[in-house]
């Protein structure tokens, strides 16, 4: 999932920036108001997760101009501020969600999966395959041929970027800006040395390789034709 956070306590967003890319999501920071509308405004996201105190322009005025806007990107608020009124304040302003801190990492993720289901049910996937490869994305777990295989979090959004462009030809350049969140190349060798682990995990052990050099391009994940 590409989610947004919008939090001017720097701390505070570091905290859930990284547990949600520990957890496999592509997440960008706005730290004010204003940013964050204009980044919700691209519609790009998931799912946001926004503070109620706001600098430039609270948190409440970003999610109600996103619903003027007809943008219904789900959205749910993080807020210190727990009072019954405050928590109806911020559904009225078209907010899907609202959890108070504290909190527990788990229970915001938890409902940001709900949310993320709830708005696309047709579209979100749960489970991916290629051939007898199998990843649950929300167990977070891998097997082959029933053989469970340990991934670490770079290699499970790698793997899971490459099972959802199964037979296409997935170019260094998309991988970098969506693996990674590198919108430039840093000129190093991070992908040949994630591809390589990997392989060695995915394909190793097994008959039939699954991932493809594709020499000039990038890589294909496939089953044999």
């Amino acid at each position: 999932m590409r989610i947004l956070v919008i939090e001017d306590d720097l701390e505070a967003a570091a905290y859930v920036v990284k547990g949600l890319r520990e957890s496999g999501h592509i997440v960008d920071h706005a730290a004010d108001g204003d940013e964050g509308l204009n980044l919700a405004l691209s519609g790009s996201f998931d799912v946001l997760v926004v503070d109620r105190m706001l600098p430039k322009r609270d948190g409440l005025s970003v999610v109600s101009t996103l619903r003027q806007e007809k943008i219904r990107t789900p959205a749910l608020f993080l807020s210190a501020l727990g009072e019954v009124d405050d928590r109806i304040m911020g559904l009225k302003a078209g907010g899907d969600d609202y959890l108070t801190k504290p909190y527990a990492f788990a229970e915001l993720l938890a409902r940001i999966e709900v949310l993320v289901r709830r708005s696309n049910p047709e579209q979100v996937r749960t489970r991916l395959q290629v051939g007898d490869l199998e990843v649950d994305l929300l167990a977070r777990k891998v097997s082959r041929n029933g053989q469970e295989i340990d991934l670490q979090p770079r290699e499970f959004r790698l793997l899971e970027y490459l099972m959802k462009h199964a037979g296409q030809v997935v170019t260094r350049t998309m991988l970098l800006e969506n693996v990674w969140e590198y919108h430039f190349d840093p000129q190093t060798n991070v992908i040949d040395v994630h591809i390589s682990r990997l392989r060695a995990k995915i394909d190793k052990n097994f008959k039939q390789p699954l991932l493809h050099t594709i020499r000039g391009a990038g890589y294909s994940l496939r089953a044999a034709d």
